[in-house]
């Protein structure tokens, strides 16, 4: 990435950052939900202090999922606008941005799990490759709903807000089979692109 490429990187992640901050639903569960993306935003400045070069496709997808926890941390995963009738063919009754927010759990670590894996010459086989990227999005994922049952403890009457289950009793299991789809389909389809990438700035 080129000083212009971070400077646009970084302006529309801290506009987006700022107005998420300005007076949100709930605000621990900003706090919570927006903590993850800013730190994405730190790693992806440190590896370009640290002259690290990583393909525009990553950066493009962390930035995507960066916003997409943002705006969620603002509403709520469960009072996103617009969402009130996403996917309700599969989830009725529920605001569903919180699916397509583990969806892209699964899709962007698959893309950094990847270059990273590549990168390191860690494996031989393509097919071992793919096997570790899809099992390091899952175990990703499970983590993550460890994280959030930890916090929801700890947090008592703010748990809901922040876990944005909406009383669907599948909540967790479901948000772990949209990563597994994500980090399928990332491979599925991004593979060749983020292959020509990794060539150029290796």
């Amino acid at each position: 990435m080129n000083t212009i490429g971070l400077l646009v990187w970084m302006a529309i992640f801290w506009l987006v950052f700022f107005w998420s901050a300005f007076d949100p639903h709930d605000r621990l569960t900003w706090v919570l939900e927006a903590l993850p993306a800013l730190i994405g935003a730190l790693v992806v400045l440190y590896f370009y202090l640290k002259r690290v070069p990583l393909t525009s496709i990553l950066l493009i997808c962390v930035l995507v999922h960066c916003v997409i926890l943002i705006v969620g941390s603002h509403y709520t995963y469960a009072l996103v606008p617009y969402f009130d009738q996403f996917m309700q063919g599969v989830w009725p009754q529920r605001n569903n941005y919180d699916k397509l927010g583990h969806y892209v759990q699964g899709f962007v670590p698959a893309i950094i799990c990847r270059e990273l894996v590549i990168r390191q010459g860690i494996f031989n086989s393509a097919a071992w490759r793919r096997f570790f990227v899809v099992c390091f999005c899952l175990a990703f994922s499970a983590f993550y709903e460890l994280i959030e049952w930890w916090v929801a403890l700890l947090s008592g009457e703010d748990a809901e807000s922040f876990l944005g289950t909406q009383g669907y009793v599948w909540d967790t299991q479901s948000d772990m089979f949209l990563c597994l789809i994500g980090s399928v389909m990332a491979l599925v389809l991004m593979s060749n692109w983020h292959d020509k990438q990794i060539k150029e700035i290796s």
